[in-house]
């Protein structure tokens, strides 16, 4: 017998999801960053800031709660005006946003700041809460959309994060349980602990999945479906959405999902082709896992997927 949706959301809200009380602790947490780091800025006259917008999984509502196995991050987009996109590097830019942070913290020793690939990392220790701060350049011809650099090798992207939070949300109100899917995906990827596959590219096949089949069925059925199509479609259709419009651009990666807010934009771009064969193999892997574990009604099945942390009811 398969696991119901009374049990999957019980499981789902609560042990995945991030409790309302942890959300607006971080709301606030962030909050005082943007407030504070947005003043420091304004203090100088290198770079001009015209809106903050919080992005990434927690602003889409599909973060994770968090455990040893899933941080917990919220990405704060920062978007710049003044700025020649065509002179411009994210080096440059993370480093104005760097030396505002030093400055703003100064009891914080530089190693608590990190320069990622995108982001200048902020880690708050008690609550284990790490910002990441995006630098865009805003296009004033585009309202919400801008240029997004890779640190490593100078590429910029054109991104628009209220987009993508639509683009979920969207999703959601075609599917109530389309949140409660990608956290599953998600927890599913922490647990055997599958880096190549990101949290943005979840959401998509997810969001492929959904346009595909619909939203009948079960939510065990549809995150079977969702590993299903990895194992057999082995990733290598392109995925694109009606937000993409034409798409004119050919690609040459060996995985090709397309930002729906930017038809350019090859979001797994950087899955080569050893880590999709890894990714594929997983998915397989797991579905028989899955459809074995629901033939038998077996939950210590399920925690292979989830870990032991998986329960879909109270103790008796």
């Amino acid at each position: 017998m398969s696991l119901n949706n009374t049990e999957i959301r019980y499981y789902d809200g609560n042990v995945l999801r991030l409790p309302a009380e942890k959300r607006t602790a971080y709301h606030q947490q962030v909050d005082r960053l943007i407030s504070e780091l947005s003043k420091k800025l304004k203090d100088q006259n290198k770079i001009t800031i015209t809106k903050v917008v919080k992005a990434g999984s927690f602003a889409k509502f599909t973060i994770l709660r968090q455990t040893t196995e899933d941080p917990v991050d919220v990405d704060v987009v920062f978007y710049i005006s003044g700025r020649n996109v065509d002179h411009e590097t994210l080096s440059s830019l993370n480093q104005l946003i760097f030396d505002a942070l030093i400055t703003l913290y100064p009891n914080k020793s530089v190693e608590d700041f990190e320069i990622q690939r995108k982001a200048a990392t902020v880690t708050f220790v008690g609550s284990g809460l790490s910002v990441d701060i995006v630098p865009v350049i805003e296009d004033p011809q585009n309202a919400n959309y801008g240029w997004q650099f890779d640190i490593h090798d100078g590429t910029r992207v054109q991104t628009c994060a209220p987009c993508q939070i639509k683009f979920v949300r969207d999703r959601k109100n075609i599917d109530p349980d389309f949140r409660t899917l990608v956290r599953l995906g998600k927890k599913w990827r922490n647990r055997i602990e599958l880096k190549p596959l990101k949290s943005f590219v979840i959401e998509l096949i997810m969001a492929h999945v959904l346009a595909t089949n619909g939203k009948e069925g079960s939510i065990e059925k549809r995150f079977r479906d969702f590993l299903q199509y990895i194992a057999q479609s082995e990733l290598k259709e392109v995925i694109t959405f009606p937000e993409n419009g034409t798409v004119t651009t050919i690609f040459s990666d060996p995985v090709v999902i397309l930002d729906p807010v930017c038809n350019t934009n090859n979001v797994a771009s950087r899955i080569s082709e050893g880590e999709r064969k890894e990714i594929v193999a997983a998915a397989l892997n797991a579905w028989e896992t899955a459809h074995f574990a629901s033939t038998e009604d077996d939950l210590d099945l399920w925690k292979e997927l989830f870990g032991p942390r998986f329960k879909v009811k109270e103790p008796a």
